[in-house]
């Protein structure tokens, strides 16, 4: 049986846009995803917690930093053959102050740690959907600013540049799917199916190309 970890934020969590509860099974584009590619076959880790960073340390909330857990996760799981790698929107919080260059080096810490402690993985590094053009407003996540946005928005090029160099797979989630219009952030019950149908056609690809 395959294994793939999907290691990400509240949008791999599956938190549902408005009452921050989860979408059930079916619903969330990992348990869609693994119905997909078949449940006899493959099996995909859910691993996304909600405000999760990749190097930034929550000052609300513990356990966090995705630094911190990965290696432990990537042991606990192990063997694993593929990496869905999804971080970035939480490190866009004014708090941090980071630019998408910056964000760029904690992804780029994380696959170090992959290359570590997985030798053997394949990685899909995947640039999170943008943030609405209203998340910073008080009655949406004021955790976010005006320049958030922007920040978001220019992850893309630079998980791509990362990938490119680091050999590893790539997918621009907001090419699929954009966040609710309830909150500004989340993805909707058909941006998970989207989404999940495109990771779905990637994995597709990169067996394809091991195979050839």
């Amino acid at each position: 049986m395959k294994q793939i970890l999907c290691f990400g934020d509240s949008n791999t969590f599956g938190y549902i846009p408005g009452n921050g509860q989860r979408y059930p099974w079916g619903v969330r584009w990992t348990s869609i995803l693994n119905e997909k590619l078949g449940l006899e076959n493959y099996r995909v880790i859910e691993e996304g917690l909600c405000g999760r960073t990749t190097i930034f340390e929550d000052p609300l909330r513990d356990g966090r930093r995705g630094v911190d857990i990965l290696p432990t996760v990537l042991e606990t799981h192990a063997p694993v053959d593929l990496v869905v790698l999804m971080l970035g929107t939480n490190d866009c919080k004014s708090v941090y102050g980071a630019t998408a260059e910056i964000i760029g080096k904690g992804i780029s810490n994380l696959i170090a740690q992959i290359r570590a402690y997985a030798k053997t993985s394949k990685i899909l590094l995947i640039s999170p959907i943008h943030l609405g053009e209203q998340v910073w407003k008080k009655e949406y996540d004021p955790e976010f600013s005006p320049a958030s946005i922007e920040v978001s928005k220019g992850l893309a090029g630079v998980y791509q540049r990362i990938a490119r160099k680091e050999q590893a797979d790539f997918l621009d989630a907001s090419v699929y799917a954009g966040p609710s219009s309830i909150d500004q952030e989340h993805l909707t019950e058909e941006g998970h199916r989207l989404l999940a149908g495109a990771i779905l056609q990637k994995i597709r690809e990169i067996e394809a190309q091991a195979a050839a």
